[in-house]
């Protein structure tokens, strides 16, 4: 593995880039489904970034709650991201698949309200994850 402030400068910047592209769906108001999804990943990518940076070599999963609860260890700032965690984690699969829903397909049902839901929880992670790597040193 990179060393692990390489790796978790790659983790963020990408986490920056998925949240740049939520923000985007949410201003044109299309693909509501899409950027729900996009929503939780750049959480989870976030997340990520903060455990890379802790020096960890492998980080598998893709809960973001069961993310907050490992960093929460160390950190007990990330036990307050909880709720939000708890949030993103409902766009993981049936943001994504027909049968992830008991009717209906993913682009019918999420609407504009989840997705400024799903980027409101992500801002929060965003914010929480920027500070505890910039604590850390690590810029990106």
């Amino acid at each position: 593995m990179k060393a692990p402030e390489k790796e978790a400068v790659r983790w963020m910047r990408q986490s920056e880039d998925d949240f740049k592209f939520a923000q985007w769906v949410i201003g044109e108001k299309v693909f509501f489904d899409k950027g729900c999804f996009i929503a939780q990943q750049a959480g989870e990518k976030a997340l990520k970034a903060c455990l890379y940076s802790l020096g960890q070599r492998r980080v598998i999963g893709h809960s973001l709650y069961e993310l907050c609860k490992e960093l929460s260890v160390e950190e007990s700032r990330f036990s307050a991201l909880i709720g939000e965690a708890k949030q993103l984690d409902r766009f993981y699969i049936p943001a994504r698949y027909p049968n992830g829903l008991p009717g209906g397909s993913p682009f019918q049902v999420f609407d504009e309200q989840d997705l400024k839901k799903a980027i409101g929880s992500l801002e929060r992670v965003i914010e929480i994850c920027r500070t505890f790597l910039s604590e850390r040193g690590v810029t990106y």
